[in-house]
């Protein structure tokens, strides 16, 4: 049985969590697709999609604001607009849009905690959904509603779902940041625990060595 992630934080139930009834069948070939999600502190969303298979590349960045201000000390001030987002570029004859999303909902982070995760606070670490697409989107927003009325949280989840309008890439000391520093306090404390649970729940679909 597949619980949240949050489940210590008391967000989630005891519910198991489901797979998406609706969703997009696997490709009959490879096919590079990309969805931008953010779920906090992106160290620890893009440690999570790096350790997932059919998963080509995961990059730290920026999304929801302009490129004037798509920096990291001014988007921490939490007035730009932005979200700490990850671009997952995935292969769609290995792994489904959908999964991912079980992936993002269950592990990456808690979706009913508005404008903050964990220890961090403001808009900027809101929960969100950057979408390409009609088919994107009815897939998003298909699973939201089915798991507010499973009733997998105890809260409702509040994550914004949009269209993409620009994604920027963050600054180079931020990429592989888990990966690169796996001893440093905020990533044993906040994130390495989301790659263990990752392992541990979806063990076909966990990969040892991180995509970049």
């Amino acid at each position: 049985m597949v619980l949240s992630a949050a489940v210590a934080g008391g967000a989630a139930t005891a519910t198991p969590f489901p797979d998406p009834a609706a969703d997009h069948p696997l490709s009959a070939e490879k096919t590079e697709e990309s969805i931008v999600l953010a779920g906090g502190c992106f160290w620890g969303v893009q440690a999570v999609f790096q350790h997932t298979k059919g998963v080509i590349s995961a990059t730290s960045g920026y999304a929801g604001g302009s490129a004037k201000t798509a920096k990291y000390e001014i988007v921490s001030s939490g007035t730009t607009g932005h979200a700490e987002s990850v671009r997952v570029v995935y292969d769609a004859s290995r792994i489904t849009l959908g999964r991912l999303l079980k992936i993002f909902f269950s592990i990456a982070h808690d979706p009913t905690e508005l404008n903050r995760q964990g220890p961090d606070v403001g808009t900027q670490y809101r929960s969100a959904i950057f979408y390409s697409g009609d088919g994107q989107r009815k897939i998003v927003d298909a699973y939201v509603a089915q798991l507010n009325t499973a009733g997998v949280f105890r809260r409702q989840i509040v994550t914004q779902v949009a269209p993409l309008e620009a994604f920027y890439a963050a600054e180079a000391y931020h990429q592989d940041y888990a990966d690169k520093h796996p001893f440093d306090p905020y990533i044993l404390i906040n994130d390495r625990p989301k790659v263990d649970n990752l392992r541990k729940s979806y063990p076909t679909v966990y990969v040892d060595t991180p995509r970049r």
